[in-house]
């Protein structure tokens, strides 16, 4: 019979229970920290009643390994293999994948087809629009497309206007909202023909040579007349939309060559340079419609009659007149990393779906193309949840462990820079232009200035961040946290002390050894 093993019989485990009873149990607490929670985040995180079970943080120090490798050294560790919602730090796997699978330079093809004939300058047929999912088909890029139809001898149109959207399964289209705001820009519905992200954008703003109020628009409708019945008031520009009323009529009309009357009454303070107010509140047949007579018209050309837009898919017997490539994908993943836009990650979603299943787009195949990828990089994801790879969902979840792993997996990757470059800058750019500018000043005297580049979340109960911090000694963090909780939205400080402790260097010299 064998003896107990105890710490007489074996002095390593003596050492061991000695260790146990001077360690404090709190350095053995989830997932092995290496360093402790600095205070100005613990201390920041009580002050706004914050518990630190509804926070996870990931710091890892990456470091390069063998040539064209980088590695990476756990550095603080939290709750950080623990699903959460990511909120809109979720388009870093989106926006990452789809660069790796389709290539910064892939570009979208919208197409476009006619049933008739070109005769002396007049198209005598209709137009078929067939979209793939380009996000940003905005008034610039529509208007290159007009001038490709003027190429082929074009001046005058004498057809209809027809919308093939079958790019995509009619369910990722309809209107869903978590919030019940469907008229906000940020909850427009993915389109496979999707134009100015079908929003109205007015820019308002007092007139510099005048008492009176500027008001432009864009896109260019065909149909719209504004009407501006607001008057001055000297009044802070802080809260400038609360005294502003604003009507459209019809709203959501089926008609798509109605006329539409866009309203605006109220106060308008004075001191407001430049503001958007911003509106979704046209079907999107009615939007692309009279988007696409303006342009046609501001172009130059001619319409035999105003053209009434319908859905239908290309007919068999037509023929292809251009097909018009879009923005390459490089540089929108710039506007979805920096801006955040929800309805561009969710296309970019659909369009992994679409150019690696087929058509018609689901979201549950964009999810297998992504996880195929990850398996591929020798990444097991559990319990991540990809409901539609914007973040704008309550399902969607991952662990800050794995929000750091695809981080550094991209360090590794041929797009590294262009992914790095896409997210938003501290002090500088996109959702982080008004973040940690007191703390950057610190910096100014320096040659090579730190930085921090953080892909930014935000819905009601969840705070986030995800990206890399550059610190003032040249050493590359990669930082995720995430906070769930009711009083989330008082997080970041929190969220900026991390930050500033990466700047700083993190832990202090003598730990790091």
């Amino acid at each position: 019979m064998s003896k107990p093993i105890t710490p007489t019989t074996n002095p390593l485990l003596a050492i061991f229970w000695i260790a146990a009873l001077i360690i404090p149990l709190s350095c053995f607490a989830e997932g092995s920290n290496p360093f402790p929670i600095p205070k100005g985040i613990t201390n920041s995180l009580e002050r706004n009643q914050i518990p630190l079970d509804a926070v996870s943080i990931s710091v890892i120090e990456i470091e390069p390994g063998r040539p064209g490798k980088q590695v990476a050294k756990t550095l603080l560790n939290w709750h950080a293999n623990e699903a959460m919602n990511p909120a809109s730090t979720m388009k870093v796997l989106t926006t990452l994948s789809s660069l790796d699978i389709l290539g910064p330079q892939y570009r979208w093809r919208t197409n476009v087809y006619t049933d008739g004939v070109i005769h002396q300058g007049t198209l005598k047929g209709n137009i078929y629009l067939q979209g793939t999912g380009d996000p940003k088909l905005v008034p610039e890029e529509l208007a290159k497309l007009m001038k490709d139809l003027q190429g082929l001898g074009i001046q005058k149109i004498d057809g209809n206007l027809f919308f093939d959207r079958s790019a995509y399964a009619p369910s990722v289209m309809e209107t869903n909202t978590i919030d019940g705001e469907s008229l906000r820009a940020y909850n427009v519905s993915p389109d496979p023909l999707l134009y100015a992200f079908r929003t109205l954008s007015f820019q308002l703003g007092k007139s510099r040579t005048a008492d009176f109020i500027d008001l432009s628009y864009s896109p260019a409708l065909s149909q719209l007349k504004v009407v501006n019945q607001m008057q001055l008031v000297d009044k802070p520009c802080d809260n400038w939309k609360s005294n502003i009323r604003f009507n459209l009529d019809p709203e959501n009309s089926s008609n798509t060559d109605q006329a539409i009357t866009a309203q605006f009454s109220g106060t308008f303070p004075s001191s407001c340079k430049g503001v958007n107010y911003n509106v979704v509140a046209l079907d999107a047949n009615t939007f692309l419609t009279q988007g696409f007579a303006a342009a046609w018209e501001l172009a130059g050309g001619a319409w035999a009659q105003a053209p009434t837009g319908k859905s239908g898919n290309v007919p068999l017997a037509a023929r292809l007149l251009l097909q018009f490539e879009g923005i390459n994908l490089g540089d929108d993943v710039q506007d979805i990393n920096k801006y955040s836009n929800n309805v561009m990650a969710r296309q970019l979603l659909l369009t992994l779906a679409l150019e690696k299943m087929g058509k018609p787009a689901t979201t549950a195949n964009g999810d297998l193309v992504i996880q195929s990828w990850l398996k591929q990089n020798s990444m097991n994801f559990s319990g991540l949840v990809i409901e539609n790879g914007s973040g704008l969902s309550r399902n969607e979840a991952i662990s800050a462990n794995q929000m750091n792993q695809l981080l550094l997996t991209a360090r590794n990757l041929p797009i590294s820079d262009i992914f790095y470059n896409s997210l938003p800058i501290a002090g500088i750019d996109g959702t982080m232009r008004n973040r940690l500018m007191t703390q950057l000043r610190k910096f100014l005297h320096l040659k090579k200035k730190p930085e921090a580049r953080i892909k930014t979340g935000s819905l009601a109960d969840v705070r986030a961040i995800a990206g890399y911090v550059m610190s003032k000694s040249g050493k590359l963090y990669a930082v995720t946290s995430f906070i769930n909780h009711p009083n989330a939205w008082k997080g970041l400080e929190a969220h900026d002390q991390l930050l500033t402790w990466l700047l700083e260097d993190g832990p202090e010299p003598k730990q790091a050894r």
